[in-house]
């Protein structure tokens, strides 16, 4: 399958059963924040949040960095994709826990939200620790791929940074070939430590801790829009 196809979203929907205080979480707090796309025309992000920057962070996990993010930046609104139902119970639950009002939540395939938004309407957006697709006849399940990029590009500002964080070193190469080769990205490291080391509004989560304590060494990449 050719790489300018853009392909569903895959992995599982649904972990463990979730615990009384999440699932009361998921069904109080969630439908105050889920994202409503309008079923024509384009979204207005910075309508949302009433936010001068808008971001986009695309499978955020159990959700420490995204809410890390919404912590330091209460001025930003960031728009968080993700199907994975206990990965959005543990971001409500740190919603909850420190009063975040500048996130909305979107359960489903990131590009139908990424159809909806309009040219120019980014300033930043994450990719971290995507799911690597090891074996070589999965790879075409992989995100980052050139076709993604290019939609991704289209609501990305100009100056817009782009984050990406792996624990696979082939899927960080992999990575680096399609961004690297892309005309609407531009790497923005100088030296070695700028992959090796994370961002300085970093926050390590539990699944990197867990690639540490196995000996993978994750790679972060910071490109700009042109």
């Amino acid at each position: 399958m050719p790489e300018t196809t853009l392909l569903q979203s895959f992995g599982r929907r649904r972990g463990r059963r979730l615990r009384t205080t999440k699932q009361g979480l998921f069904d109080t707090l969630l439908p105050t924040l889920t994202l409503e796309l309008p079923e024509e025309g384009t979204l207005t992000p910075s309508a949302l949040f009433g936010a001068k920057e808008v971001w986009l962070e695309i499978g955020f996990g159990g959700g420490e960095h995204l809410a890390h993010q919404a912590s330091l930046h209460p001025n930003v609104g960031i728009i968080g994709c993700e199907p994975y139902i206990n990965g959005i119970a543990g971001l409500l639950k740190h919603i909850d826990d420190h009063a975040l009002d500048n996130i909305r939540i979107y359960q489903d395939d990131v590009r139908t939200v990424i159809a909806r938004l309009p040219d120019a309407s980014l300033a930043r957006a994450f990719i971290l620790y995507p799911d690597p697709w090891p074996k070589t006849r999965h790879h075409k399940r992989r995100l980052v791929s050139t076709a993604f990029l290019s939609t991704l590009a289209r609501v990305m500002k100009s100056g817009a940074q782009l984050r990406l964080a792996t624990d696979d070193y082939d899927y960080g190469i992999w990575m680096l070939e399609r961004l690297l080769s892309h005309p609407d990205f531009v790497w923005q490291a100088q030296k070695p430590e700028d992959w090796l080391n994370p961002p300085v509004d970093w926050i390590s989560t539990r699944y990197e801790q867990k690639a540490l304590e196995a000996g993978r060494v994750p790679t972060y990449l910071n490109f700009q829009r042109r």
